[in-house]
């Protein structure tokens, strides 16, 4: 199978290289899967961040009709505060407001993965495993003028909770209890599983 990530996140792109151990014939393309990801009605968020894991693997696969034995690795990271999603921020004042919330306090961070493929090419349907990995983050007190500065630096822009902690996000990280790659954005232990599942490495 021909392996295809359904992202474009430079994060995901590294976390996935790294499973390959350096070996050359570990490889991947990418894909970049465009799906409504509205949250449905009463959907808890642990449905959610499992579907659209799914939904971004099925439309990727749909993006790849010319390719041999495609299996496509789909994955969504959400931040959980008293059971509400924290998505990325619409502005810097929503921002501001996550990392109010965060501040000095525990949450979870979701990611899920999904491998969509066919076990061959006659197969009419297409196959569909899903995990989920849940870790636990704790944020140290954070001072006005320190979400300010963070805010003002524009990393948080782009990251579900207004946080990366790969980055200067990070700093605000007292503990965590799980996967830190799955934090990032691909939890490497068990996506690795997830492909040897399959034959993939």
């Amino acid at each position: 199978m021909n392996l295809v990530l359904a992202s474009t996140s430079p994060r995901r792109k590294e976390l996935l290289a790294q499973i390959g151990l350096g070996r050359p014939e570990f490889s991947f393309t990418q894909v970049a899967p465009d799906i409504d990801e509205t949250p449905q009605l009463r959907e808890m968020p642990i449905d959610y961040v499992q579907r659209l894991a799914a939904e971004k693997a099925h439309a990727g696969l749909a993006l790849c009709a010319d390719m041999s034995q495609p299996a496509l690795l789909g994955s969504d990271t959400i931040v959980v505060f008293e059971n509400q999603i924290l998505g990325k921020p619409t502005d810097a004042a929503d921002a501001k407001r996550m990392l109010s919330e965060l501040s000095g306090q525990l949450h979870t961070v979701m990611t899920a993965i999904a491998l969509v493929y066919r076990k061959d090419e006659s197969s009419l349907t297409a196959k569909t495993l899903v995990r989920l990995v849940q870790t636990q983050v704790r944020f140290c007190t954070l001072s006005k003028a320190e979400i300010e500065a963070y805010v003002a630096s524009a990393e948080p822009m782009d990251k579900a909770g207004s946080y990366g902690i790969q980055g200067m996000g990070g700093c605000f990280v007292a503990a965590i209890d799980g996967s830190y790659s799955g934090v990032v954005g691909l939890p490497l232990v068990e996506t690795r599983e997830l492909l040897a599942e399959v034959g993939i490495i």
